[in-house]
């Protein structure tokens, strides 16, 4: 079979890997795609958001399946229009993508199905935003209501903190149309964890929990990125955890989802918080997440063509999701100065390393060849090196010494990812 990938980053070159393995495919194509991903598809420059364009040419080429990768598309309902020509897709429709699209429909969605999260109001306009603040507990979060590259989040420690966060959210609009409408929310205190999840509308299959690094500096210093680096399994998503989220959340979610009209099929990511009162849901995202899944496909048994076959045709039930008893640690190679300014263009080295090694994998973030067929960095994010180990400790030396292999001119990276897990000893 034929299938198409959606997207150009280190999430979709994962994907890619992974699809490659399945004995279904004979071939792959991938729109825009990038340097890292051309080892396993062809790439396409098509912009993940030509809809109409991506349709036309998922018929030309006669694809049997389409995955997407990113949030844009799936939230602007790429799926609907693919599912109007015929064509076969993985990912939720537009009215089921609102549960990443809007956190304020997330938000007033956990409320009615009570599914526990953090208190929270919206906010339609910054003055009632404001008002609202004179009188609320500190610290506080605020959320810009639409999609913002994952960094539409701001924690505030004091009352003028929010109140400049209102500012720069709803009146200099630093994220657009992101920031019309705003939620405020108590601010939670414990652990972050990932756990991903396969859905069919109606079963939900869970994959195994992972924990990322948003922060761009060591000691989670600095600004908020798309993730600069994470790990899997996290040994703090216990036995006890996870039958909590199977009993309150997971499944609940997509009860939800169905009973409000929105049937969701693909992925849910569940961001978790572990508080002292349990876990509770501080978002949802309609995709893999990155870097997450850098680190969860290279642990996953299953041919994940099945899997995504399954959720389109409702038969996930028959489904048996297996996971490597081991662990995997991706860090980040960006480029410095990243998330805010950073140069682009320079030769990437040392990746023919990684042929030979088993156990250690490179997925391409922001990756171009040049016009001398050199391969140069492109993105603030421009490779995840990923590795396996029998344990937490040893996948993280080891993801760390893969790390030391690749040079680029300005090569940034965090020294302290999965120093968590050095409080809990071994998984």
């Amino acid at each position: 079979m034929k299938v198409l990938i959606v997207g150009s980053g280190g999430r979709e070159h994962a994907i890619a890997w992974k699809v490659a393995q399945s004995p279904k495919v004979d071939k792959i194509y991938c729109a825009p795609g990038n340097a890292g991903i051309a080892e396993f598809a062809e790439c396409v420059s098509i912009g993940a958001m030509e809809f109409e364009k991506l349709a036309a040419f998922a018929k030309e080429k006669e694809i049997d399946l389409t995955v997407i990768g990113m949030d844009d598309p799936l939230v602007g309902g790429i799926v609907d229009v693919f599912e109007a020509e015929g064509l076969r897709v993985f990912g939720p429709r537009k009215n089921a993508a609102i549960l990443e699209g809007s956190k304020a429909f997330s938000k007033d969605l956990m409320k009615k199905y009570n599914i526990p999260t953090a208190a929270y109001e919206t906010f339609n306009s910054p003055e009632d935003a404001l008002a609202y603040l004179e009188t609320a507990d500190m610290p506080i979060v605020l959320k810009a209501d639409g999609l913002a590259l994952g960094k539409g989040v701001l924690i505030c420690n004091t009352r003028e903190e929010a109140k400049e966060g209102v500012k720069t959210l709803m009146l200099d609009k630093q994220f657009g149309s992101a920031g019309d409408r705003i939620v405020v929310e108590e601010f939670m205190t414990g652990r972050e964890v990932s756990v991903l999840s396969f859905v069919d509308g109606t079963t939900i299959k869970i994959m195994t929990s992972a924990q990322d690094h948003k922060r761009a500096g060591d000691g989670d210093t600095g600004l908020n990125t798309g993730g600069m680096g994470t790990f899997s399994p996290s040994p703090f998503y216990t036995a006890e955890i996870d039958a909590f989220c199977k009993e309150h959340i997971y499944q609940k979610t997509v009860d939800a989802m169905k009973a409000e009209g929105r049937t969701f099929q693909g992925i849910i990511f569940f961001g978790l918080m572990l508080t002292e009162k349990g876990p509770k849901v501080l978002e949802y995202n309609a995709r893999f997440g990155d870097p997450e899944t850098q680190v969860v496909l290279p642990r996953m048994k299953n041919d994940i063509v099945e899997v995504f076959e399954a959720c389109v045709d409702g038969t996930l039930d028959q489904i048996d999701l297996e996971f490597e008893d081991n662990a995997a640690v991706c860090v980040v190679l960006a480029s410095e100065g990243y998330p805010v300014k950073y140069e682009k263009g320079f030769e990437v080295k040392g990746l023919e390393t990684f042929k030979e090694k088993d156990g250690y994998y490179v997925f391409h973030a922001g990756t171009r060849f040049d016009e001398n067929g050199r391969l140069v960095t492109n993105g603030g994010r421009v490779l995840g090196v990923t590795a396996t180990g029998r344990d937490l400790k040893e996948a993280r030396k080891n993801a760390y010494e893969a790390a030391n292999w690749i040079d680029f001119s300005n090569k940034y990276m965090r020294h302290d990812i999965g120093k968590a897990i050095d409080a809990v000893g071994e998984k």
